[in-house]
């Protein structure tokens, strides 16, 4: 596997240990509907979370979370209300961003909550 795989692999172990510590119950890790993956999907009280991890070495190319864009934010909302559907669940959605840096010997994770909005 590459580089980036493992990155990206532990970067989500990383995130969902994060979560967890926080209250959120998991509920699904890399749910996938057409061409959208969502890493994680849990629920904290009465809100479904859809979470995108973006995991860098560095921010010398730019933040994570700058490398979520348009067309995979509407890939994600379309798989989302997928999910929510297929479930009939009747829940608030939030979709929230994890960014982490590894670049330090303990790595910077930073939870972006309500990252973007669907309609």
């Amino acid at each position: 596997m590459s580089d980036i795989y493992n990155r990206g692999v532990f970067g989500e172990r990383l995130a969902v240990d994060y979560l967890i510590s926080k209250g959120y119950k998991i509920l699904v890790q890399n749910y996938r509907f057409q061409k959208a993956e969502v890493d994680i999907l849990a629920q904290k009280e009465s809100c479904l979370v859809a979470i995108q991890v973006k995991t860098r070495s560095s921010t010398d190319f730019g933040s994570p979370e700058e490398f979520l864009k348009p067309a995979q934010i509407q890939r994600i909302i379309k798989a989302v209300d997928h999910f929510v559907v297929s479930k009939d669940l009747d829940l608030e959605v939030q979709f929230d961003i994890i960014a982490i840096i590894l670049s330090s010997k303990t790595p910077k994770i930073e939870h972006i909550e309500n990252a973007f909005y669907h309609f």
